[in-house]
């Protein structure tokens, strides 16, 4: 887990502090943690421990164009040739997440490590994330847009719709008001084909409960084929939800395909 520097005092992402304590604490005052990556040293620890017993490891860091945790792991496992193999998720999050699920998968059927990665470099490039944020406040605080745009797009209700692709966060759309975003979020996944349901997906919102979330679900109910109420979904942490800010709401899934 990454580390947050708040106000003086550090905590180590969703040990120290749960995303609920995140939020309730990030809605409640005018400051914002600053994030650390993951350092080589760190990464090393866990690799000496996890391989002493001939156990080969595969890791799946936070995209290698938001954070250095990538890096980090790699400088790591320059030491472990043949022992442990890092793919850069080129994700985040809850893309993270399916590439997991699709690892420990791949465990099941029996393949090597090696192996493992291999296809994991392959599946990573068919992972769509598309998310809906309430606010621009956070990106502000952060110095990621200026004081105007943001007092801008608060008088004007803009709800930013982003997608991760490549590795990157973009900006893809500036939807007005909460029924609009949610449709355009709901019109971006759909011109991507859909979810794909047999393969892993979640749902994902940021926030001390998952209301913005359902009212998005319920308000695309073409693109469930009646599974509402019974998907995967999770919060998102401290360090993603620093910069998105409270109330996001989104969902990862597969590419539809043979691949």
């Amino acid at each position: 887990p990454l580390t947050l520097t708040w106000d003086g005092k550090e905590y180590i992402d969703g040990i120290d502090m749960t995303p609920e304590e995140f939020f309730k604490k990030l809605t409640s005052v005018d400051t914002i943690p600053t994030t650390s990556q993951v350092t080589p040293v760190q990464y090393e620890k866990y690799y000496k421990e996890l391989t002493e017993n001939g156990d080969e490891l595969v890791v799946i860091p936070l995209s290698s164009g938001l954070s250095g945790t990538c890096q980090s792991a790699n400088i790591a496992a320059a030491d472990y040739e043949g022992k442990v193999y890092v793919v850069d998720s080129l994700t985040a999050t809850v893309g993270q997440k399916l590439l997991v699920e699709q690892a420990v998968s791949y465990v099941k059927q029996g393949l090597s490590a090696k192996e493992i990665a291999d296809k994991l470099t392959k599946d990573r490039g068919h992972i769509k994330l598309y998310a809906r944020l309430h606010t621009l406040e956070n990106l502000k605080k952060g110095g990621r847009i200026s004081a105007a745009v943001a007092f801008a797009g608060g008088l004007l209700s803009i709800k930013p719709v982003i997608e991760v692709k490549d590795g990157l966060i973009d900006l893809i759309a500036k939807a007005r008001g909460s029924k609009n975003a949610n449709a355009t979020l709901g019109k971006f996944i759909s011109e991507a084909g859909g979810v794909d349901f047999d393969r892993p997906y979640s749902l994902v919102y940021s926030g001390v409960t998952d209301a913005i979330l359902s009212e998005f679900v319920k308000s695309t109910p073409a693109l469930w084929g009646g599974r509402e109420g019974k998907m995967p979904q999770m919060s998102i942490g401290a360090v993603i939800g620093t910069h998105i800010g409270p109330d996001a709401c989104g969902i990862a899934f597969f590419e539809k395909g043979d691949y």
